[in-house]
């Protein structure tokens, strides 16, 4: 970072998985202040997951499972970063904060990719909600790409998801696996 302030990626272990190639180079350019493990199906994924320490995982949604995928990161309390293309819909959205992601990017903004991270990680590390701070920047994306009343249909949710932008089942999911409140039965 040139402003000053400390990167929230400088040297951290990201693991992205994606199905094609030309996007883990990408996510390897953009991240070199980073140490970028790659995997580019399911099963080396999950096995990466399983055994390696990770600060950070950037999935694909399609060809990789990586709703499966972002269950097992979560239960080994790595953040997860959703990353899509295909699979950019309101239902994989709803899904990646219910399972637990601390963000949902389209692939459209990949160039941007290092900005948000350091966004979305200092926001997470300061306490604040990093799922605020994604539909602050991209919120008009999302309504632009899913229609003015894609929310309409998951009305009480996103109204309490975003009346308070900690609240949901994405929250519990990671909490279950906290092994400071795994003894107080939270």
């Amino acid at each position: 970072m040139t402003d000053g302030k400390k990167s929230h990626l400088a040297g951290k272990r990201i693991l992205a998985v994606d199905d094609e190639a030309d996007i883990l180079e990408t996510i390897e350019d953009i991240l070199e202040m980073a140490e970028v493990t790659t995997a580019k199906d399911y099963e080396s994924a999950s096995e990466k997951i399983r055994s390696g320490q990770f600060d950070l995982a950037i999935l694909d949604i399609m060809g990789v499972n990586g709703l499966t995928l972002l269950e097992e990161t979560v239960a080994k309390e790595i953040p997860t970063v959703m990353l899509t293309a295909h699979a950019i819909n309101p239902e994989t959205l709803l899904s990646s904060i219910r399972k637990g992601a601390i963000a949902y990017l389209p692939k459209e903004i990949l160039v941007d990719l290092d900005e948000l991270l350091e966004e979305l990680l200092g926001a997470k590390d300061e306490g604040k909600p990093p799922w605020k701070l994604l539909f602050n920047k991209l919120g008009s994306f999302f309504d632009e790409r899913f229609g003015p009343n894609w929310k309409k249909n998951e009305e009480p949710f996103w109204s309490d998801f975003t009346r308070t932008w900690e609240v949901g089942q994405g929250i519990k999911a990671r909490l279950k696996y906290d092994e400071r409140l795994l003894d107080k039965k939270i």
